[in-house]
Order: C-alpha cells, then structure tokens, then sequence
C-alpha cells in the first residue's frame, strides 16, 4: 500500500513538474514598493485578472508570471531581467513603470533576443532612434496624454500656463508633449526631484508668476502631495489645474478627494469609455479586486491580451521569433480602448480624450469622459525610427 501511494506522489509531482516546464515564462518588473507602488499592483493584477479568466493561460497556453519590485531603482531593474531571463529562461517581459528604469533595462532585453512589451514606460528614446523590433509599448508614447491637454487647454484659451514635472526622462516627455500642442505664454518651468513630497517652494514661486492655469506632472504619492497642497494654499480657487491621467487616476482620487474635483486631465482610457470590451474588464476588475481600476490596470490588461494573441499566432512557440513579432504588430486583440494599431515604431496609434474628475452619487470620486481630442494619434518620434 505504501509503494502504491509513493508511487502515485511521485506520478503527481512528475505531472506537475512537466506542467510547470511546458508553462511559458513572463517576467514582469515593476514596482511595487516606495509611495508609487500601487502603479505596479494595477499593472499586476490588471495582467493577472487576463490570466485568469483564461484559466491560467494567455492565448490557450499555460503561462507563469514571475513577479519582482524594481523598487523604482534603475539597477534593481538590471538584476531582475537578469535573473528572469538566465535563470528562469523567460523570453517575454513586461511590467516596468518608470522611463528611467525602462531606459536602463529595456535596452539590455531586447539586444539578448527576448520580447519587452510595455504597459507603461514610453520614453521618446526607446520611440525614436531607440527603437527597436523586439520592444512593443501597448500603454502610449509619454508625450502622447499631455499632448491632448496641451491642444485643449488653448482651445479653452489659457495665455499664460505654469508648467511642472519630476527631473526625469518622463517628466521631459510631458512637458515637451504638452508644449507640442500648446500655443500660450510658459508663465514657468520647473523640474521637481523624483519622490519629492514638499512643493511649499514650488508653489510659493507659482503663485509669484501669476499664471491663468498650471500644468502638471506628477505620478502616484508624488501626485497626491502636489494636489493636496496646492489647495490647501487656496490656488484651486484662483488658478485651474491640468494634468495627465497620471495625477489623477482612482486611486489618487480617494486620496485627495474633493481638492480634484473639476480638473480636466488627458487619457487613452477611462472606466466610463462606452465599448464591450471595456464594460465587461471593468466589472471582472471591479468582482476580482473590489476597486475601479486604474488607467495602468486597463494598460496591464491590455498587454496580457496582446501578448496572449501572439502566442496564439505561434502555438505557443515563443522561439518561432519572426511569427511572434510579426503577431504582436498585427495587434489583434480585444482591446479596452477601441481603436488601437501599431506605428512603425511599435508604439500605439490610438484616440485620445479629456476627462473631468467627478463625484457621483454615491460620494466617489471618478473620472467622466468630457470629450476626444485626438482620433488615431501616433507619437512625434516614429520617423526617427530606422525599422
């Protein structure tokens, strides 16, 4: 009896073990600790949930998804793509959040053969001159959502807009995006520390310039800090606000509450954009994690659905490298957003919107869709891409 139930441990675990071995790795860096973390847990579980109503496969092929916090620091990055693809033989990864982190890691995967598919990260480098035939971003070009703002708030006709964003390479993307579309007066330009979390400094000098509107850009608890101060020194009743959907997705939103209500912020997505598809993440969102999901849970999603197309295409056979590639350009998959290709350059061609920040009847506060701004709008830096 004892060899019979051995027998059958060791049938088990060999079953088990060859399950595992057919699985196909993903590596997915992202951060998950620092005030910024709760950017990657959207990213996660946005990608998990894609996994799971497959019933752990993406494309009908089993899949693993090995999970490591980057902590936001460029070298940890490094370690991490390191390990996941010589150790743990992964030839697709995903997940990083930061244009910094991107910019030291990114590089690195895609000259050793594997797939970096982006939820995030767009850094105008990796878009132009950068590019590169294995790198695909699947959220936006950096520019791309502060572009939007940039054309509506001189549609509404501000004259004399402050400008302000984090000292990196995002930071740069939105200011220069947002200038791209912009035809005002720049009241003032300030780059702002990464992680910073006083702006008493910043604020004293905005109120100084006088502008008719500001500019921001500021991601996670960098966002929360900005917002809550600049009301409490009472600029919210003289000077309206503007930002990406970075600064003012729902998570930010409980945060701050009524201090956002009003502001006018650009996004590829939000939870109210009226297509099937969308519908039916956000309440498999809402039933799995019981919280509205974010832009980057809609960016987490999407690339795990993208991914899954491409697998599919191949029979699961990430080394038939030409075919997958090939796949993952046709971009068929059934998107959260609508319309959604491929430039040359691997970077979206998508539409864009303005959103105002509301409070419902139930005391929530959320995003409403105010408008399109943009129809298939591709990124400035794809004729600078030698593909």
């Amino acid at each position: 009896m004892q060899k019979i139930v051995f027998s059958l441990l060791i049938l088990l675990f060999s079953l088990s073990s060859a399950q595992a071995a057919d699985s196909i790795k993903i590596g997915m860096i992202t951060t998950l600790s620092t005030k910024a973390g709760y950017l990657g847990e959207d990213i996660r579980d946005g990608f998990k949930l894609a996994i799971e109503q497959g019933k752990g496969t993406l494309g009908s092929f089993p899949v693993e998804l090995l999970v490591e916090d980057d902590g936001r620091k460029p070298e940890k990055g490094r370690q991490i793509a390191e390990r996941f693809m010589k150790r743990d033989k992964a030839q697709i990864l995903t997940g990083i959040v930061f244009s910094n982190v991107a910019m030291a890691v990114v590089p690195k995967i895609v000259r050793s053969g594997a797939f970096y598919i982006s939820p995030n990260a767009g850094p105008s480098k990796l878009a132009g001159k950068g590019c590169d035939k294995n790198y695909f971003n699947v959220a936006w070009q950096n520019d791309n959502l502060h572009e939007a703002v940039g054309k509506y708030v001189t549609e509404q006709g501000f004259k004399n807009v402050y400008l302000l964003a984090p000292n990196y390479p995002a930071g740069k993307d939105a200011l220069a995006g947002f200038k791209r579309f912009y035809k005002g007066g720049i009241a003032g330009e300030v780059y702002t520390t990464l992680g910073q979390s006083d702006y008493a400094a910043e604020l004293a000098s905005l109120r100084a310039a006088k502008p008719d509107a500001v500019y921001f850009f500021l991601p996670g608890g960098m966002g929360i800090n900005f917002i809550k101060q600049y009301a409490q020194a009472g600029l919210n009743k003289s000077t309206p606000l503007f930002g990406p959907a970075f600064s003012f997705d729902e998570r930010i939103l409980k945060a701050v509450g009524d201090a956002a209500v009003g502001v006018v912020n650009g996004s590829q997505w939000s939870a109210d954009l009226d297509t099937p598809e969308n519908k039916a993440f956000v309440a498999a969102f809402r039933t799995a994690y019981g919280r509205t999901p974010t832009l980057y849970a809609s960016q987490g999603y999407d690339a795990a659905l993208l991914i899954g197309s491409a697998l599919k295409s191949v029979n699961g056979d990430v080394n038939k490298a030409d075919e997958f590639r090939a796949a993952l350009e046709k971009a068929d998959f059934p998107t959260v957003r609508g319309n959604f290709s491929f430039g040359k350059n691997h970077h979206p061609v998508q539409d864009i919107y303005v959103r105002e920040v509301v409070k419902d009847g139930q005391g929530n506060y959320t995003n409403h869709l105010l408008k399109k701004v943009f129809t298939n709008h591709s990124d400035a830096y794809g004729g600078e891409c030698g593909m």
